[in-house]
């Protein structure tokens, strides 16, 4: 047997708790529904509720049956008459010659006509004769009787009747042929005279009417000088144009001139005006000329000199004339430009006014337009009325002439001499059929849509957006042990004693005043445990022969997507625990140490569920000392660590007596040190807790490991149920290392 020695760190007896791990951020799981199903998924719920459809249908179609067969019909007959309504091909070509040499469809509505002779009024004097014979005839019962069809693309018309009596059958069918006949001949060219009479007298109306309109439409084109009213509007709206443009073009020569205008007041500007006026040069010259003189005489000269004074007046004379002649000059220069101005803005006027009358003309063209075009429409229209009638008279003065020879009796009524092959009974069974199927399906989807569990691994990935780390088929044989595991669950509640409240207390109390080094530091595994009291030390080997590679290979990549998690740190210490109870988390944690144990990790299986213990009844265990018995005394580790004899790399922990107050005891600091310790000594330590709704006891020991291993139960776990608890594992920022999905049935496919 291995030893084990329990060792905690400093930092453990400092603290006296495990530092949580990373938490992951929490994932938002939740995907909206998607409103009703596709065809893969509908053919899935039937497979699924094939029994449910089996049951129903099969019950309701029993109930067909059984009505069928308690209520049988008598035996009917069934005989017809058929009936020529239009003249054959040659007649029709000799007639409509007249007409349309190219007419070849059917003037006669058989759609029409078949309602017609159908009709009460048609019908009420044939129902009065057969009254006579048989009283209980009425409209209702000879047209459900009845059958009038048109025989495929001919021009005959067949009309059947069924009843039970062949003779009755005779007499109704020689009545309505006799009907029909005399109908063809006077009722029929009766209501088509009918027609032609309202035509003859609409057609001076409809003829005035076009008229009068012709009238109205050439005088207003005489008015309005409408020849064309497209190109007239296109021609106006060009002439707009081109003044619009000739107006802006003037428009930016007026501006133009008036900047000139405004600037001539400005020394440069006048300047260049004087520059050009030859005059004004020739007397600056000249006065240039002088001062030169009066300069060099006056370096000689006193300046009372007569030459020198001489020279000096007529440079006062040329000043003043200078003076004069630029004003004179600018003077010239503003009248032009102010005269140019006044007569660009007399053009730009003259245009703008042209320019708004064709503006307007223009404007009011869309007016008129519309005016032309509802006069164009009514003269359509009342042309086209009045070409209807003149049609309609045409056609239906070849239909007199068509129906003054009447409909032919092709095939005069006979009195049927055997049944008819009643279809009434196969039918009645094939919609029975039918509509028993359809409500079987209509059942399963109803139980479907109230079913909130999920059904297969993709619904599960679907809608919680967590990893999906192990998809585990279905398994008769774990079946057959969860069974036989719930029978020995309850014998062993009722033989196993609860531990007193009180004492309870005093130990955990006791125990928090000691540390864990001085209970189980140098305890070892001795070989001698006496069954009696610690109970088998002893795993009994789990056979796996009678399991299905399924069933084991996909316990194996649940193992290998465990330890794909986290790169950075291995995964070592887990809680296996689920929504609802039932879900089989206590049996995939069994098997999962199992699974790591023979890929030679050292393995610890700790049964943490104090309220409802199984891992001790999987394996054959007693349950006298365990988890409850090392928190609440100082039961040393090796007297509860049992082990398997062929892989002593497996250890097993027990739940032990079952506590008034498991949540106490697991939220202990004794729980937290043991749950370091046993990190410490071994490479992979499984917790199997309880359901998480309404539980806080895997919430408890969640912190102290690296995550929670959620266990979805297909076809069992409420989705609801599983929704709100990780709504709460989010709130309370506990890390989800992923789901599992357990028991599906069916096809079975990898994921």
């Amino acid at each position: 047997m291995e030893k084990y020695s329990f060792q905690p760190s400093n930092s453990d007896r400092n603290n006296n708790s495990v530092p949580p791990f990373p938490q992951d951020q929490p994932v938002s799981w939740n995907e909206s529904q998607r409103d009703g199903w596709s065809f893969k998924e509908f053919l899935s719920v039937v497979r699924r509720r094939a029994i449910v459809i089996g049951g129903v249908s099969i019950t309701m179609m029993s109930t067909v049956v059984i009505t069928l067969m308690l209520n049988p019909k008598q035996p009917d007959y069934e005989s017809n008459f058929q009936l020529l309504v239009e003249p054959v091909n040659d007649d029709t070509k000799m007639v409509d010659i007249v007409k349309d040499p190219n007419l070849s469809q059917s003037s006669l509505d058989y759609e029409s006509q078949i309602q017609v002779l159908k009709s009460p009024e048609l019908m009420a004097g044939i129902v009065k004769q057969l009254q006579a014979f048989y009283p209980d005839i009425n409209y209702d019962f000879l047209i459900n009787s009845l059958s009038i069809t048109r025989l495929g693309e001919t021009k005959i018309i067949q009309v059947s009747y069924r009843n039970h009596d062949p003779n009755q059958i005779k007499v109704v069918l020689d009545k309505i042929a006799q009907e029909y006949l005399d109908y063809s001949r006077e009722k029929r060219q009766t209501k088509l005279r009918q027609g032609i009479k309202f035509i003859e007298k609409e057609l001076p109306s409809a003829q005035s009417r076009v008229d009068r309109l012709q009238k109205e439409l050439q005088k207003f084109r005489q008015n309005n000088n409408f020849a064309d009213p497209d190109s007239q509007l296109e021609l106006v709206s060009k002439q707009v144009s081109y003044l619009t443009e000739q107006r802006q073009a003037i428009d930016k020569k007026l501006a133009e001139t008036r900047a000139n205008f405004a600037i001539l007041n400005q020394k440069d500007r006048r300047l260049a005006i004087l520059n050009d006026a030859p005059l004004y040069q020739q007397l600056l010259n000249q006065a240039q000329e002088l001062d030169v003189q009066i300069a060099k005489e006056s370096t000689r000269l006193q300046n009372d000199n007569p030459t020198l004074k001489t020279l000096k007046e007529k440079r006062q004379s040329l000043s003043t004339l200078l003076a004069q002649e630029s004003k004179y000059v600018l003077d010239t220069k503003i009248a032009e430009v102010a005269n140019q101005i006044q007569i660009l803005e007399v053009q730009s006027r003259e245009l703008a006014k042209a320019e708004q009358a064709l503006q307007f003309k223009r404007e009011q063209w869309p007016i008129l337009a519309r005016k032309y075009t509802e006069l164009q429409r009514s003269l359509q229209i009342a042309t086209e009325s009045l070409n209807r009638f003149l049609s309609t008279r045409e056609t239906l003065q070849i239909q007199i002439s068509q129906t003054e020879l009447g409909w032919q009796l092709l095939k005069a009524p006979t009195k049927p001499e055997y049944p008819v092959v009643s279809s009434d009974f196969r039918r009645n069974l094939i919609l029975g059929l039918g509509a028993s199927i359809l409500f079987g399906i209509s059942v399963a989807l109803l139980i479907e849509k109230l079913d909130n569990t999920y059904h297969n691994v993709d619904a599960l990935k679907e809608k919680v957006k967590f990893p999906l780390l192990g998809n585990i088929p279905f398994e008769k044989q774990v079946q057959n042990n969860q069974e036989s595991t719930s029978v020995n669950t309850l014998k062993e509640k009722v033989k196993m004693p609860l531990l007193v409240n009180n004492q309870l207390e005093k130990q955990v109390q006791k125990n928090q005043d000691c540390t864990l080094a001085q209970e189980i530091s140098l305890v070892t595994v001795p070989n001698h445990f006496s069954d009696s009291i610690a109970g088998s030390s002893i795993i009994p080997e789990l056979d796996y022969s009678n399991y299905s590679a399924k069933f084991l290979e996909a316990l194996r990549v649940l193992y290998a997507n465990i330890q794909l998690l986290n790169n950075d740190r291995e995964i070592n210490s887990i809680i296996i625990s689920s929504a609802t109870p039932g879900d089989g988390k206590s049996t995939i944690a069994l098997h999962l140490a199992q699974i790591a144990t023979a890929m030679g990790q050292r393995v610890l299986l700790v049964d943490a569920n104090l309220r409802q213990p199984v891992i001790h009844t999987l394996l054959g265990l007693n349950n006298v000392w365990g988890l409850s018995n090392l928190i609440s005394t100082n039961l040393p580790v090796g007297e509860v660590l049992k082990q398997l004899p062929s892989i002593s790399k497996l250890s097993v922990i027990t739940a032990g007596p079952i506590p008034p107050d498991p949540t106490k005891l697991l939220s202990s600091e004794k729980m937290q040190r043991l749950m370091a310790d046993f990190q410490n000594t071994f490479d992979l330590v499984i917790y199997d807790a309880p359901h998480l709704a309404g539980l806080a006891d895997a919430t408890l020991l969640a912190p102290h490991t690296n995550g929670i291993l959620m266990v979805v139960k297909m076809d069992k776990t409420d989705a609801s149920v599983l929704n709100r608890t990780l709504d709460n594992l989010n709130n309370s920022r506990l890390n989800v290392l992923g789901m599992v999905g357990n028991g599906q049935k069916g096809n079975f496919n990898s994921y």
